[in-house]
């Protein structure tokens, strides 16, 4: 089993945040696009190499999310039509996640066997995912999951607060 933490800036113009391990050395950075059209995110690994991409789509009714690892479309995550909560699905060939992910607490499933479990540590400056990694093979897909969920909330808050 691996451990890695997912910490975000509270103040990051940029939207840059890095993915570290338990020892606090960075194995992934994410790096939002600023003011681009459309709104992506790049997940690389420790050497600056794309190993993922998040992408908005751009003319939606409703928010969608296309998530790619190493060239490789691998889910999509789609609001639904609700008048009282907002609620998304997540279409993954093969990839389930279960439990409360929008509290970021949740198992990422592949085929039936867990695979990863992330879950939001508390009373930290700024928002910090441990994920735990149980396949090794499903590290960068678990990571770019995590990524693509907190993306989607990022929007929905940026969309409730330009609504107020």
């Amino acid at each position: 089993m691996k451990e890695l933490y997912i910490k975000q800036k509270v103040f990051s113009i940029g939207e840059k945040f890095t993915v570290t391990d338990e020892n606090q050395n960075d194995v992934y950075y994410v790096e939002g696009s600023f003011f681009q059209i459309p709104k992506t995110f790049s997940i690389m690994n420790e050497n600056r190499g794309e190993v993922a991409l998040i992408t908005k789509k751009v003319f939606s009714f409703l928010p969608k999310f296309f998530v790619e690892v190493q060239g490789k479309e691998i889910l999509t995550i789609t609001k639904e039509l609700s008048f009282f909560k907002a609620r998304y699905t997540i279409d993954a060939e093969g990839i389930e996640v279960q439990g409360n992910w929008w509290d970021m607490d949740f198992e990422v499933y592949k085929q039936g066997q867990l695979v990863g479990q992330v879950n939001k540590e508390w009373f930290t400056w700024g928002d910090t995912y441990k994920v735990q990694i149980f396949d090794e093979a499903m590290e960068t897909i678990v990571i770019a999951v995590v990524v693509a969920i907190d993306c989607v909330k990022s929007d929905e808050a940026a969309a409730s607060s330009a609504a107020t």
